[in-house]
């Protein structure tokens, strides 16, 4: 298999605290692979190396081959790399569509002059971005909700926004921070079901997860972190049964 992602020992520092701490790791293209780990793994701290949120103290990232630690987020987003965030950043006072547009700027080429002068090319690329997002709403299963506010809807669409927010750049990577926090059962099944949906479009999926029901139903291969040190890289039907990570979620006495 292809590698679309890689990182060598990534490490980043706050201070004297180490948050992660010589992370090495591949993701395969089609993969779907979860990132776990007790509350203050590291988790979310390793997602803002790979997207250039927080660029790492060292180590390498590469993306396709390509290093891209140094890069802003942006020009990451440009490469085909998107994610969302553990706590939802959607632009709360926009409809659905406006928010999924949005995220079609970087695939624009218009400048400032053709739209201020509406010129032929802009209006065929605004034409395409309304369509485009027009198409993702019905895919996520909002298309209901399309002119309605992002602050109005309810908590597990206002996840699935964030989702189809993040298809709209056309990632062939995207990255998904704890996208079933706060749902139902119901809801997390559904999320399950979109993901997969997601993944048979070509699209890598890594995503951080504390459901396991979720991480095992879902994910072909999980990378696990303690303490922001990688302790487990393996299958999920491996990871369940690792001495290590049963410690790390359990405590050293339930291992025992």
């Amino acid at each position: 298999m292809t590698a679309v992602l890689e990182a060598r020992s990534v490490t980043k520092r706050f201070g004297g605290l180490a948050a992660v701490s010589n992370v090495s790791c591949v993701v395969e293209e089609g993969a779907i692979t979860a990132v776990i780990g007790p509350n203050g793994a590291g988790k979310t701290t390793f997602f803002n190396c790979i997207t250039a949120v927080a660029p790492p103290t060292s180590g390498e990232i590469l993306f396709d081959g390509r290093r891209i630690d140094g890069m802003k987020p942006h020009e990451v987003t440009r490469l085909g790399m998107a994610r969302t965030f553990q706590n939802i950043r959607l632009f709360r006072q926009m409809t659905a569509l406006e928010n999924v547009i949005t995220a079609r700027h970087c695939r624009t080429r218009s400048g400032v002059v053709a739209s201020l002068l509406r010129l032929p090319g802009m209006r065929r690329e605004e034409r395409e971005s309304r369509e485009t997002a027009e198409g993702l709403l019905e895919f996520v299963g909002l298309s209901h909700w399309r002119d309605v506010n992002a602050a109005s809807l309810p908590y597990g669409d206002q996840r699935r926004l964030e989702i189809a927010r993040a298809m709209a750049t056309e990632p062939r990577l995207l990255l998904l921070d704890e996208p079933a926090a706060g749902m139902n059962p119901k809801e997390s099944q559904n999320l399950v079901e979109l993901i997969r949906r997601i993944s048979a479009r070509g699209i890598t999926v890594v995503l951080i997860e504390h459901h396991m029901k979720v991480v095992m139903g879902i994910s072909t291969h999980v990378i696990v972190l303690d303490h922001g040190e990688k302790i487990a890289d393996c299958t999920p039907e491996s990871c369940c049964k690792n001495p290590a990570v049963i410690e790390a979620y359990l405590g050293k006495e339930t291992v025992e």
